[in-house]
């Protein structure tokens, strides 16, 4: 089944936008708004929750920004919401070069119109589930130069990615063309989460673009086989960001990688 977004279509869900209503955006329809409000009836921290995502991409882009990388590749991009990556990138280096993909083409005009006269910052329409279009796109057009280290974030990602979609298999693709000393960082949705707010959210987003599906950590972690994990490992988002942040009852696992600088491609 083609899960991609062919355009705008009010009467399915659609996770880019019900993330922009969590982070208190307006570019959402009645339907993710309904979605939305149903997750909140179960676990009303899913508003805390989105805002933890997001300071885990930002810390993630400063931490690789700060080690050097000057490549960005923000997968599943979804709709702009300040601080992006490229905000967070230059502040280190005015230089660093980002690359925003979403296979939404909805997203895709939003990012072209707010992101249309940032220095060093592209745009690309591209479905995460076809890493080598993405890669050969990226390479063609002059946007990144994989025998230099990149840093990618796949935040919010990889549970729209079904198991027979082979979520590993792109994880592998992605090693593969990185430079050594690159970094990613991803987080997912845990199957330890609330099982309400799994029956709740599943339902309202089958068979759509939204579908979602949760795993276990050590499932999460066996994507990334290859890559040296940067301590704590794949916890939840909290463990990431401090000391004391509230448990929430949608638990987000997040995680950054990094490929040895010894490593060879396949």
């Amino acid at each position: 089944m083609e899960r991609a977004p062919r355009g705008v279509d009010p009467n399915l869900p659609n996770s880019a936008r019900v993330y922009d209503y969590l982070l208190g955006g307006k570019d959402n329809y009645e339907v993710d708004r309904a979605v939305a409000h149903r997750m909140l009836s179960i676990a009303p921290d899913t508003k805390t929750l989105a805002w933890f995502s997001r300071q885990f991409l930002v810390r993630a882009v400063r931490s690789a920004a700060e080690a050097g990388i000057r490549q960005f590749i923000d997968l599943g991009a979804g709709i702009p919401t300040s601080p992006n990556v490229h905000e967070v990138a230059h502040k280190v280096d005015a230089s660093a070069r980002v690359v925003y993909v979403d296979f939404d083409p909805v997203v895709h005009a939003h990012c072209n119109a707010l992101l249309a006269h940032a220095d060093g910052v592209t745009a690309m329409l591209g479905d995460v589930r076809r890493p080598d279009d993405i890669i050969e796109r990226l390479i063609s057009g002059g946007a990144i130069d994989f025998a230099e280290p990149v840093a990618i974030t796949l935040v919010g990602v990889l549970h729209f990615v079904m198991d027979d979609e082979g979520p590993a298999r792109i994880i592998a693709r992605l090693r593969e063309v990185m430079a050594p000393g690159s970094y990613l960082a991803f987080t997912h949705g845990s199957d330890e989460s609330d099982p309400d707010f799994i029956n709740q959210s599943s339902s309202d987003t089958a068979k759509s673009s939204a579908q979602v599906v949760y795993r276990s950590a050590a499932v999460v972690e066996s994507f990334f086989e290859g890559f040296e994990m940067v301590e704590p490992g794949v916890v939840p988002l909290q463990q990431w960001l401090g000391d004391d942040l509230p448990e929430t009852a949608l638990v987000l696992l997040g995680g950054v990688v990094r490929k040895a600088r010894d490593a060879r491609a396949d």
